[in-house]
């Protein structure tokens, strides 16, 4: 695993937030990775594994997630308060341009950043999400957010994620599940195999509206002509052929892969992925 450095924030409200901080050049601008909605980031190893060292990588936890602290009121588990939280990082950070990935809901957060202060972004990866969400894929999502249980051991735990996600990701092994259970759970004090986030993320999304808040298709101007790479799990529920599609249409300088055999999200580990990115990042340089 790729070697990085703790670092942590204030909320505007005074939650104690955490980012794990790869180094890399100074001369090129960070990519900051927003991760889904349960996940945190860890979830971007993969991605630190193959870029640390020759890129800067920001991986904040978002609110309720992890190392971050849990909220006191669970509905500033939406989209505009995380956008907040990550504006106070970029601040304190003295970022000023930087690139973003941003997988399911740290999609969203990417293409409310861009919108928000158009031309700062460098270059964008939107991972397995767009400005329409389908209804099947957020009805799923709706279901096993907020449930929370516990296992004895790693391998439990992976086992449970296989028997609940196995059509997500229908190639996955043993060693696979147990890589994502490393990135989705903890151990708690009492030995305990927990999923490490706040149970209480699932309020907001019991709201209609919950799951953006806003119409996001106008926040794709912003990217217009900024290097951007769509990936789109071949088997999303989330994530239509037909958005992805729209999107490019209206987007200048995007690319779109499609990772086989995968739902909602591919990991950025996929070769698909990692060449999608290379490319990305590529034309990322050239604009310098």
């Amino acid at each position: 695993m790729a070697d990085y450095k703790d670092g942590y924030w204030w909320s505007n409200d005074g939650l104690r937030l955490h980012y794990r901080d790869y180094a890399g050049p100074s001369d090129r601008p960070p990519i900051l990775c927003l991760p889904g909605l349960t996940r945190n980031a860890r979830d971007f190893e993969p991605v630190a594994s193959h870029l640390a060292g020759k890129w800067r990588l920001i991986c904040p936890d978002m609110r309720g997630r992890a190392e971050s602290a849990y909220s006191k009121d669970p509905m500033t588990y939406v989209p505009l308060a995380y956008v907040q939280d990550i504006e106070r990082l970029l601040t304190d950070l003295a970022v000023t341009r930087f690139m973003a990935f941003g997988t399911s809901l740290g999609g969203i957060i990417t293409m409310l950043l861009a919108a928000t202060r158009p031309g700062r972004i460098a270059g964008a990866l939107l991972n397995d999400i767009g400005p329409a969400i389908e209804k099947a894929g957020l009805d799923r999502i709706r279901g096993y957010v907020g449930t929370s249980g516990s296992y004895p051991t790693w391998v439990h735990a992976a086992r449970s994620l296989a028997e609940n996600n196995g059509d997500v990701y229908p190639s996955y092994r043993l060693d696979d599940w147990l890589g994502m259970a490393k990135r989705l759970f903890r151990l708690t004090s009492g030995g305990r195999i927990v999923l490490d986030y706040d149970m209480r993320i699932a309020e907001p999304l019991r709201l209609p509206g919950g799951e953006a808040g806003v119409d996001l298709w106008p926040t794709l101007d912003a990217l217009k002509n900024v290097p951007t790479l769509i990936v789109r799990g071949a088997l999303s529920d989330l994530f239509s052929v037909e958005t992805a599609q729209k999107m490019l249409t209206r987007l200048d300088r995007t690319e779109l892969v499609t990772v086989p055999d995968v739902g909602h999200a591919p990991v950025l580990n996929e070769p698909e992925a990692v060449a999608g990115i290379d490319r990305l990042l590529e034309r990322t340089l050239q604009d310098a």
